[in-house]
């Protein structure tokens, strides 16, 4: 399997990709329809091109047009963007990250989520002794 490759994505690489992973494959076309505030036709197609040429997506031609499909799973790609927000904004620290998303009063936890958390936690400290 391909090294997963860096993800830089620039704010419209990132809509793209999003509505490329909700749907699994997307044309042009597709993305227009639900991009906001869509760029030109041509803004898009060149967007999906670099993202190809970047090794985010693929492609395959159905008649006239391609329909495009991410190369790597969205959460391939979001474990590797994790990191990447931990090593950049949190110092490598989970712990200061899981701290800061758990004092913002905004993004309180469910006492269920906190639950499924609580067993994750319970999960990993058997599987490091």
């Amino acid at each position: 399997m391909p090294a997963t490759p860096p993800v830089h994505l620039s704010r419209r690489e990132r809509q793209i990709m999003d509505i490329v992973y909700t749907h699994n494959q997307a044309s042009v076309k597709q993305v227009l329809a639900e991009i906001p505030d869509a760029p030109g036709r041509t803004a898009v197609r060149t967007l999906m091109r670099i993202l190809e040429e970047k090794g985010h997506l693929k492609h395959k031609k159905k008649s006239r047009e391609f329909i495009y499909q991410a190369v790597q799973p969205r959460s391939q790609i979001g474990r590797s963007e994790f990191r990447r927000v931990l090593k950049i904004f949190f110092n490598g620290s989970l712990e200061k990250a899981v701290s800061a998303y758990l004092s913002e009063s905004k993004l309180t936890p469910s006492a269920a989520q906190l639950k499924r958390l609580s067993r994750i936690i319970h999960a990993a400290q058997r599987n490091t002794a």
